[in-house]
């Protein structure tokens, strides 16, 4: 489910909170289901269980997540979630776009680049 990279200079909260939005914005933890407890998920993945509350209360700022006082935490209703990653992505393909024009990158040349990318990378997932 989640793998910490022990190299990466990021801090550990950081990457759980970024592997746990991913997989709800990809449906894996579905829309109102129980985030395994914060105890849990810690000795699951041998770290402090100080890391997982940040993360968990980082995905709860961030609208990922809701928690319920002596229940837990729940994934949230993803749309919005969804729309503002998408914007993203679309803000960032601009930037690109911009920049493979600046070095002489043509358009049909991207747009194969970017077909073939999409077609090798996602084959059999749909998101």
């Amino acid at each position: 489910m989640i793998l910490i990279d022990y190299k990466d200079r990021r801090p550990i909260y950081e990457q759980v909170t970024e592997k746990l939005g991913e997989l709800m914005l990809r449906g894996v933890l579905a829309q109102g289901s129980q985030l395994p407890s914060v105890r849990s998920l810690a000795m699951e993945l041998s770290i402090n269980p100080n890391t997982i509350q940040r993360a968990y209360q980082e995905l709860e700022r961030q609208g990922f997540i809701y928690s319920v006082k002596g229940k837990g935490s729940f994934v949230s209703e993803n749309g919005p979630m969804r729309e503002a990653k998408r914007k993203e992505i679309f803000a960032d393909l601009k930037c690109l776009v911009e920049e493979a024009r600046c070095v002489g990158i043509g358009m049909l040349e991207f747009q194969e680049q970017v077909i073939q990318y999409y077609g090798t990378e996602t084959k059999g997932e749909q998101v």
